[in-house]
């Protein structure tokens, strides 16, 4: 098999060792949040960046107006895949994620990619864990805006079936809440969300209404690098896989202090999942009721790929990655 390095964007590898767009390690002690639904708050700000790769049409819109904004860019052609990511705390469209998962769909043919940049309410400041907070409180209100949005797609025309979003960290739970205002506005599900480490401060211990969940869409599928601390321990899709050592412990992040090691681990779910996009077959997942029963190699007959191609499985998986993994060269 040909070196993971060959089939990722120059550098991608990288930016699992840079300081951007994760929770700080303070908030994994956080054990609840703030999810008050009553307060109207309003989230006008958040930027949409539309882009089509085969016409190099890359358009930027507020989420209230983006349909009307995007559709007076472009004709669009609804029998292509949307693919709308979200990314988690601290991040905007400049940084390193944003950046990885556009190059990435920059070489898939008939999609269309957005990428929802959320700052205006949940980056950070001088106070961090209050600014954490207030992106837990906000998460609801820009998973209200980001289900209207897409359901305005839906009345354009686009059929809920071609619809994949995909959320980091609090960008996953964001979607969920995306999700269910979807199916308010019209009474469908779209047809895939996919959580990458969903995060696990403040939402663990939360009800299950405030997480995203197996219901949120057609096929909810949730990929775990960090369990316990910066991602959820929870399984809460149709599909859970869980990435070496229970999830918990990716190779490659080496020789950092414990916040960026929790930062490398959480941000490696993001480059697993581009991996999957450009080598589809990379990742062979195992089906197995526990971790226990997983290293004692009692399920080892029933294997699936997993990732960019995932058809629609359920339970629970296990995935280690190849000892000379991408990540193994930071």
């Amino acid at each position: 098999m040909a070196s993971i390095l060959t089939v990722l964007p120059p550098n991608s590898y990288n930016f699992l060792a840079r300081r951007t767009c994760v929770v700080c390690g303070f908030a994994v002690t956080l054990a609840g949040g703030n999810f008050d639904k009553t307060l109207d708050l309003q989230v006008g700000e958040t930027k949409v960046y539309f882009y089509d790769f085969s016409k190099d049409i890359n358009t930027v819109c507020k989420i209230n107006s983006g349909v009307d904004c995007i559709t007076n860019t472009t004709i669009l052609d609804i029998s292509r895949r949307l693919i709308v990511f979200v990314p988690g705390y601290k991040c905007f469209i400049k940084r390193d994620i944003e950046e990885l998962v556009r190059q990435t769909y920059k070489t898939i043919p008939d999609i269309y990619l957005i990428i929802i940049d959320h700052s205006a309410y949940t980056y950070e400041t001088k106070e961090k864990l209050r600014s954490y907070e207030r992106s837990v409180l906000y998460s609801f209100y820009i998973g209200n805006a980001l289900g209207k949005f897409l359901a305005d797609f839906n009345r354009y025309g686009y059929p809920s079936k071609n619809i994949h979003c995909i959320g980091h960290s609090l960008g996953a739970h964001i979607l969920g809440y995306a999700g269910e205002r979807y199916n308010v506005e019209t009474s469908e599900n779209v047809w895939r969300i996919t959580g990458l480490d969903p995060a696990g401060p403040c939402f663990a211990n939360a009800s299950k209404e405030e997480q995203l969940r197996s219901g949120n869409a057609g096929f909810v599928d949730v990929y775990h690098c960090n369990a316990g601390q910066l991602g959820t321990t929870n399984a809460i899709g149709d599909a859970d896989i869980f990435f070496n050592k229970e999830g918990k412990i990716q190779p490659g992040c080496k020789g950092l202090s414990d916040e960026d090691l929790a930062k490398c681990y959480h941000k490696a779910c993001v480059l697993y999942w581009t991996i999957s996009v450009l080598r589809s077959h990379f990742y062979q997942a195992v089906a197995c009721p526990s971790y226990d029963a997983y290293i004692a190699g009692s399920c080892t007959t029933n294997t699936t790929p997993i990732g960019h191609l995932t058809v629609a499985v359920k339970g629970i998986f296990y995935v280690t990655t190849e000892s000379k993994h991408a990540t193994d060269q930071l």
